[in-house]
């Protein structure tokens, strides 16, 4: 299924329906990423990420609504980042599309509450057994710029992610909803995020 297509959405959702007759649970969790810096992001690149990202989210999260949800209830739970909060460099593309799923998210928390629907956000840091990780430079992250730049001491797992979206999706959570809960052990407050990061990438790029 491709997210960016509302056809092929709709006729997903209605192959879970007729396989599992509900939908309790919504995790939105499609994205698209890559290092870049803006000055060198084509059009296409930072479209494509929207798209994936926060017209994606909105895609599956509508489908799901008219199809199941606005006749009885659920929640929906989008995986977003922590790139906005502090203008990441080389992440204009992702951020600008986190940013907006979490907006989204805080909009359909209050026109859907009515529907017995809960929209929340869970936002990772760096996840360290992830696809993304080592696209995004995870491999290359020591144990001296865990200990500088991560305040609690390590990189979080999958496993760290999962407790706590799982935690939402139950009766813990049963008052939490158009708010984003971040999971990367303080790092987004801790990392040096600057432009020596995009000089260092140009550098890197200029000679490849």
């Amino acid at each position: 299924m491709d997210v960016r297509k509302p056809q092929e959405v709709l006729e997903a959702v209605d192959v879970a329906l007729q396989h599992f007759n509900r939908i309790d649970f919504l995790i939105n969790g499609a994205a698209g990423n890559f290092l870049c810096p803006a000055s060198a992001l084509s059009f296409n690149g930072f479209k494509t990420v929207m798209e994936i990202d926060a017209i994606g989210t909105f895609n599956v999260t509508k489908a799901v609504f008219d199809k199941y949800m606005k006749d009885h209830g659920g929640i929906i739970l989008n995986i977003t980042a922590t790139l906005h909060y502090r203008g990441v460099a080389l992440q204009t593309h992702a951020g600008a599309a986190k940013a907006a799923i979490e907006a989204m998210t805080r909009h359909l928390a209050v026109e859907w509450g009515q529907y017995g629907i809960r929209v929340l956000c869970v936002a990772p840091g760096p996840v360290s057994d992830t696809e993304g990780y080592r696209r995004l430079g995870g491999p290359k992250v020591t144990e001296e710029f865990v200990q500088k730049y991560i305040p609690l001491q390590r990189v979080s797992t999958r496993v760290d992610i999962a407790h706590v979206v799982l935690s939402m999706l139950c009766e813990t959570g049963s008052m939490v909803t158009g708010t984003t809960i971040t999971v990367d052990g303080g790092h987004w407050m801790s990392d040096p995020n600057g432009l020596d990061r995009v000089k260092l990438f140009m550098e890197h790029a200029s000679k490849m």
